[in-house]
């Protein structure tokens, strides 16, 4: 039985994994559910699952938490930012790193530390800390499975022992809402942001998905996550979501690992890993599906795409200022402050307002953090 912890338990990861979990009840121990507002879906989950601690970080629904709860005399209730780190340096075989953008990056590093295994559908903590995570993740002892589709494809087929045979890894995307449409992107709508074509998943992925900055980010991710060049990271859009990543070698072999749209996939292996487990899912028939089509990224249309692909070689706090400014960006939008194309915009602005450095600390990263945001939420366009 594996010991685990749920990092942002109520959100379309944490969902998905907990699905997993009910379908094998036996190999599971739950050790903690973290959550950031919604107590509702915390205190079902909770209720069901029975773990040792449940953590809201709005401290405004710790009460009704905490009463809702009194029928489970084992299970300590937290609130608070620093109660969710405490509880993350529980050791456990395995800790779902799924909290949203760059506020799970210090659980993330506080679960390392504590010898945890990661499952990582929290691609923000690498892109933002990615050398220091990545340090730590060696000193001491412990994986990181990638539980993004994409990476969790490419974690199946990279032949590790075959280092000096590969060529590129090539990410999937399957271009969101707008790749083949010719509507203006300042009349799009939050609504028509949000209707991704495959994925089922929360409101900040999906706008993401929708600029294919969330390509972009993962492109970063991999670059820490596999000890490859820069270079050799490439982006095919594939709107059928089908193929989730590649590995080309020199030998002339691409390798590719294919699955229905469904994160229950990716979750599962990376739950049960170095194993596989049975999970119920539709089966993927190629003779009906017949068609799978590629595509070269559009750049010129998808400017957030091309503003990581500059982040990363700049290098440095950049990727950070990346970051912030679209977690900005992204929650103006939603909140219909700003247009749609003006997201890539103040992302670029903000890159640009400051300058970059390499850092040397956690510290400074969340010092650059937090300029990045306080530049990006006055920039008026």
């Amino acid at each position: 039985m594996k010991r685990i912890s749920i990092l942002g338990s109520t959100g379309s990861i944490g969902r998905s994994t907990i699905e997993v979990i009910k379908n094998a009840p036996h190999d599971f121990e739950i050790i903690a559910l973290v959550a950031r507002n919604d107590v509702k879906t915390l205190i079902e989950q909770a209720l069901l699952l029975k773990p040792a601690h449940v953590v809201i970080e709005n401290k405004n629904y710790y009460s009704e938490l905490k009463d809702a709860l009194k029928i489970l005399p084992k299970c300590q209730v937290h609130c608070g930012f620093e109660a969710i780190i405490q509880v993350a340096k529980i050791k456990c075989d395995i800790v779902l790193s799924a909290i949203v953008g760059a506020a799970g990056m210090l659980p993330t590093l506080a679960a390392i530390q504590a010898g945890s295994d990661i499952a990582l559908a929290n691609k923000e903590s690498l892109v933002c800390a990615g050398e220091f995570l990545m340090k730590a993740v060696q000193e001491n002892n412990v994986k990181i499975i990638p539980v993004d589709s994409e990476h969790n494809a490419i974690f199946q087929i990279f032949e590790k022992d075959n280092l000096e045979q590969i060529e590129a890894i090539t990410l999937t995307a399957s271009g969101g809402p707008f790749f083949d449409s010719d509507v203006d992107f300042s009349k799009i709508t939050v609504e028509q942001a949000l209707k991704h074509p495959n994925w089922s998943m929360g409101a900040k992925i999906s706008i993401d998905s929708a600029t294919m900055m969330n390509k972009g980010l993962e492109m970063i991710e991999a670059f820490h996550l596999f000890p490859i060049n820069k270079n050799q990271i490439k982006i095919l859009v594939h709107p059928q979501s089908i193929i989730h990543g590649m590995v080309d070698y020199k030998d002339g072999s691409t390798l590719a690992m294919m699955s229905n749209p469904d994160m229950q996939v990716p979750i599962s292996y990376a739950l049960s890993f170095p194993k596989r487990m049975a999970i119920k899912y539709e089966k993927l028939d190629l003779a009906v599906l017949q068609n799978l089509t590629f595509f070269a990224p559009k750049y010129d249309k998808f400017p957030a795409l091309k503003l990581c692909f500059e982040a990363l070689e700049i290098d440095g706090t950049a990727p950070v200022v990346l970051n912030a400014a679209n977690e900005i960006a992204v929650a103006r939008f939603l909140n219909k402050e700003i247009t749609f194309d003006k997201i890539a915009i103040i992302v670029a602005q903000t890159l640009d307002r400051i300058d970059h450095k390499k850092p040397y600390s956690i510290d400074e990263i969340l010092e650059f953090d937090r300029r990045a945001r306080e530049i990006s939420s006055t920039i008026s366009i």
